[in-house]
């Protein structure tokens, strides 16, 4: 073998070999050499002079039979140690875990230079757990940074793009190339390769394997530029992918791209069909195939295949979701383990297709699993479609998060998680808890529940937001909530109580926690019938220099003109608050004019009021209108679903036609004419800030003011 590639050096050899005790061989990819491993330790020879086959020489060195005194560096995968143990003589073993945490996010601060640009997109893939285990190899980390920065230029949002690792393949690869590139032939020919590899569990491939897949060099010359496909630089025969995980994206490209005729039968070159690639005895003998069958439901998603064919000119196959469904993976009677069903969750969470995830769901009336948190997005994504949540897998749910920095957000929905509280609370209580966003929504909780919840979240040191719409907070368990609030020790920022059942009289509760609370700077209430003596209450705890209260909503809280006189009196004066919701609320003439006339002093500090469907009539609009003309701070004014009329929309616009600081109007206009057309063009021009919303589609879908209230 060393007079093959270095003939120059035969004369030396003898001398070289003599001193083996300075000599380091490096057998990388012990899982790739494709030898059987009894050929491995057949005919062992300890003289290094005889010409035997390359297994026998390798079966040698391992054995220790030939050069004991030299060093051997062999690197494997996990799926081949078995054999190695097997074979070696006293190893000695070194896991290479990859790029830890702080690894990957030196590596993302280097990449990026700009901090903030760095932090969020090391934030992202953080965010998928499973994105995140990928990341640990170096190439993986540079896929991400690569898209991720590429988007963060053009203005793009990336957060979608990480929310599965097929989606971020899919944006690395159409990224590299402009769209409409017609480059279906040779997306084929790389996919082919990829596909061939996998099932030989090969990631370098030889001429002879492009020869055999009858692709040329020529082919994938714009993958090579592109270090998508890398040729070794010393054996120019010898082409491997970016990463294995690369490899395996687009080996489920090669079964989601619509087949030549020449190209249905796979098994020309060892491949098998889909059901073959899903098929549980396969995985077991070739786990390299699992990401890629995860992938492969991945590119079922309709936006993804727009994408493809847009950027490749390539025609994907009509036929991959039908052929996803009958395969054992997709039905209730292919599960013959818990891991079964929680690769079946994984595949279907990298699918992001309702539809699909819903028929296959469809099957299980109960699902028993022990979730750690890799298996918490797949799990909740899935369980949305199905009731299916019995108290064990809340608990394991729960009792998964614990110490896992990567978890930062949960909700959880429904009248079973009463069952699960305990396990929460000892969640909450961990010292290691990262959780920052709780969502506790439509719990039945008894008034003990309500009380350990309180003291953990008394206990919790990173809680910012908690969520406990449509609960009903019996007096008991709100006062317990509000002891709580009132700790100096109680950190939340955020919270939502929508719905409670509250009343006027848990109000001056309340006033008292916004009086003291050193943190808490929003407030929901909406959907509780606090009514005038409520918010007169709330105004009272609003009115002290130490609140710090930020943004209250109070939406369809049954408020009144007299309800707004006791808003206006604490808006005229130096209040903290800076956003107010009053949506819902019959709030009559009388109520907008008292709060215009809060709006025109100088002390008001409200930047954001929402009085959507307050039923407000056309010639509130003049009070309305002497506000914004000498207002200096609003910048948000929500005025949809009033019956404003033409003339109302009028005045208004006139108004804007004036430089001023209002950044978003929202309101409907159900006569547009040529008039308020005008009107508009000029308001563009003299405030192009102004973003002027007139309510075409889904008026009472995601009302602005509940975006406050996620972290």
């Amino acid at each position: 073998m060393v007079f093959r590639d270095w003939p120059e050096l035969q004369d030396d050899i003898p001398h070289i070999l003599a001193q083996a005790q300075k000599i380091l061989f490096v057998i990388d990819g012990f899982d790739e050499l494709g030898a059987p491993p009894g050929a491995l330790i057949q005919d062992i020879c300890g003289d290094w002079e005889q010409q035997k086959p390359v297994p026998v020489l390798l079966g040698s060195l391992l054995k220790r039979k030939m050069l004991p005194k030299a060093t051997l560096l062999v690197t494997t995968r996990p799926r081949a140690l078995r054999d190695l143990r097997f074979l070696a003589e006293q190893p000695i073993y070194i896991r290479v875990e990859g790029f830890l945490e702080s690894d990957r996010r030196a590596y993302f601060l280097r990449h990026f230079g700009d901090e903030d640009q760095a932090m969020r997109a090391f934030e992202l893939m953080r965010s998928n757990a499973a994105l995140f285990q990928l990341g640990s190899a170096p190439a993986v980390c540079g896929i991400v940074c690569t898209t991720l920065k590429l988007q963060m230029e053009k203005g793009e949002d990336p957060a979608p793009t990480c929310l599965t690792s097929t989606g971020l393949f899919l944006r690395f690869l159409c990224s590299q190339f402009p769209q409409g590139a017609q480059l279906w032939g040779a997306l084929r020919a790389l996919s082919l390769l990829a596909a061939q590899g996998l099932w030989a569990q090969m990631s370098v491939l030889h001429g002879e394997d492009l020869e055999s897949a009858g692709v040329q060099e020529s082919d994938l010359r714009l993958f090579l530029d592109r270090d998508i496909l890398r040729q070794d630089r010393v054996s120019k025969g010898c082409y491997s992918f970016i990463h294995l995980s690369f490899q395996q994206f687009l080996t489920a490209l090669f079964y989601a791209l619509e087949k030549e005729e020449e190209d249905r039968d796979g098994h020309a070159w060892d491949i098998g069909d889909v059901q073959k690639l899903l098929s549980r005895e396969e995985r077991l003998k070739n786990p390299d195939l699992i990401q890629a069958g995860r992938f492969l439901f991945g590119l079922a998603n309709e936006k993804r295949v727009t994408e493809l064919e847009a950027t490749f000119g390539c025609r994907m196959s009509p036929e991959i979701k039908q052929e996803l469904l009958r395969c054992d993976i997709s039905r209730k009677n292919g599960h013959s383990t818990m891991a079964d069903l929680k690769e079946l969750l994984c595949c279907l969470y990298e699918s992001q297709e309702d539809e699909l995830v819903k028929e296959v769901m469809a099957q299980f009336k109960e699902i028993s699993l022990h979730l750690n948190a890799v298996d918490i997005a797949p799990s909740s994504f899935c369980f949305k479609f199905k009731n299916i949540f019995p108290a064990d897998a809340y608990r394991n749910l729960c009792l998964a998060l614990r110490g896992h920095k990567t978890v930062t957000h949960l909700t959880l929905q429904g009248t079973d998680q009463k069952d699960m509280l305990p396990a929460l609370c000892e969640v909450l209580r961990h010292p290691e808890c990262n959780l920052r966003y709780l969502g506790l929504v439509s719990c039945s909780a008894t008034t003990q529940q309500w009380a350990d919840l309180s003291l953990a979240l008394e206990a919790n040191r990173s809680l910012m937001c908690v969520n406990l719409s449509d609960n009903e907070l019996l007096d008991e368990g709100a006062k317990l909530l509000y002891t709580t609030l009132r700790h100096p020790k109680c950190f939340l920022q955020r919270l939502s109580l929508e719905n409670c059942h509250l009343t006027e009289a848990n109000c001056k509760d309340l006033a008292a926690v916004l009086v003291v609370s050193r943190e808490l700077t929003h407030l929901c209430l909406a959907k509780n019938s606090l009514k005038d003596t409520g918010v007169k209450f709330l105004c009272e705890g609003l009115s002290y220099p130490e609140c710090k209260l930020q943004s209250l909503v109070l939406w369809n809280c049954d408020i009144t003109s007299d309800g707004c006189c006791s808003l206006a009196k604490l808006l005229q004066e130096k209040s903290s608050l800076s956003c107010l919701d009053l949506g819902l609320n019959h709030i009559g003439v009388t109520g907008v004019k008292v709060l215009c006339e809060a709006l025109s002093k100088p002390l008001c500090n409200l930047r954001c009021l929402w009085l959507w469907g307050c039923s407000i009539p056309p010639f509130s609009c003049e009070d309305l209108c002497s506000a914004l003309s000498c207002n200096q701070s609003l910048i948000t004014l929500d005025l949809g679903q009033n019956p404003l009329g033409s003339s109302g929309v009028k005045m208004l616009f006139k108004t804007l036609t004036r430089p001023g600081t209002l950044q978003t109007l929202r309101l409907k206009i159900d006569d547009f004419n040529d008039e308020l057309h005008k009107l508009l063009e000029e308001i563009e021009e003299n405030n192009p800030q102004l973003i002027i919303d007139t309510e075409k589609h889904d008026p009472w879908k995601k009302r602005p003011s509940s975006h406050d209230f996620m972290i």
